[in-house]
């Protein structure tokens, strides 16, 4: 077995990352040499096609039956073709980020007040979204504040994509760190020394807490309100939704009004169980842009 694992692990490093890193690299110059409306369009339509024909999609059918079990299988199809164009769309735009500024000609923003009250505090702040419309944008949020801000995000598997998300991430303003241990050392140490950190919070932690998301339990990442208890901050929400084509809308809510009490676990599960409910009346009011493909909940 051991013999095998290595073999596997050795055709994948050699073989299939390199062939599948310059798929991906052909694919991203493809696009990059595109208008980016011209691009936005193409990569919707391609993957509204073929998506929906896709082994994961029955993944995605699962998830949205069980989180709006009102709907009929009609309205669920009409959501799962949506979302492969969502995210055909946000594979296109990628190379074309730095096109994308807050506040420029693509990216409305609203209630930015929100943000700026939590840059002014003289305190570490945290924002949180989620992968909704096009999550790279997110990144963005910096940008509109004029402020540096560390952002974590996982990075892919393969070393040869991870290049790629790099290059089109040059413009984000701060520093990017990779999910896991050492990237939690980093936003500890940043956030003690007053900085803000930017975070997906809607992937599923296999060691995290059970909060509740659509009406059944989901295993949930608990940092966020770790962060927010330990440093005394606020922590903001903000919303990328795709308004249509490659135009969209960032905003910044109220910051969560969190009041300790001697109950730190029981702190911890209501600031998570506000953030999940957040996240969840994003979705339902924009189902199509979420990301359905991915193991949210238990089995």
């Amino acid at each position: 077995m051991p013999e095998r694992s290595a073999f596997y692990k050795a055709r994948q490093k050699y073989i299939s990352h390199p062939l599948q890193g310059l798929a991906a690299h052909l694919i991203y110059w493809i696009f990059a040499a595109m208008p980016i409306d011209m691009a936005s369009n193409a990569g919707g339509t391609l993957l509204r096609k073929f998506g929906p024909k896709l082994g994961q999609t029955k993944k995605a059918r699962n998830n949205l039956t069980r989180a709006f079990p009102e709907k009929s299988p009609e309205e669920i199809e009409t959501i799962i073709f949506d979302m492969w164009e969502n995210l055909g769309r946000n594979a296109a735009e990628i190379p074309h980020l730095h096109k994308l500024r807050p506040g420029g000609p693509r990216i409305e923003v609203v209630g930015l007040e929100n943000g700026m009250a939590s840059k002014d505090d003289d305190k570490p702040g945290v924002f949180f979204t989620g992968h909704i419309g096009n999550w790279e944008i997110g990144m963005t949020l910096a940008t509109a504040m004029d402020m540096d801000m560390m952002c974590v995000y996982r990075a892919p598997d393969n070393p040869w994509v991870d290049q790629l998300f790099i290059r089109a991430r040059k413009t984000f303003r701060g520093q990017l760190v990779k999910k896991g241990a050492q990237g939690a050392r980093q936003i500890t140490k940043y956030m003690k020394e007053g900085g803000h950190v930017a975070m997906l919070v809607d992937q599923k932690m296999n060691d995290g807490i059970a909060v509740p998301f659509f009406g059944r339990d989901a295993m949930t990442a608990p940092a966020l309100a770790q962060f927010a208890l330990k440093y005394d901050c606020p922590v903001v929400p903000v919303r990328v939704e795709r308004l249509g084509g490659a135009y969209f809308r960032m905003t910044f809510y109220p910051a969560l009004e969190i009041i300790p009490t001697d109950d730190r676990h029981a702190d911890i599960l209501r600031i998570m169980t506000e953030v999940n409910a957040i996240m969840e009346s994003w979705i339902r009011d924009r189902p199509a842009q979420w990301l359905w493909l991915h193991r949210r909940w238990p089995n």
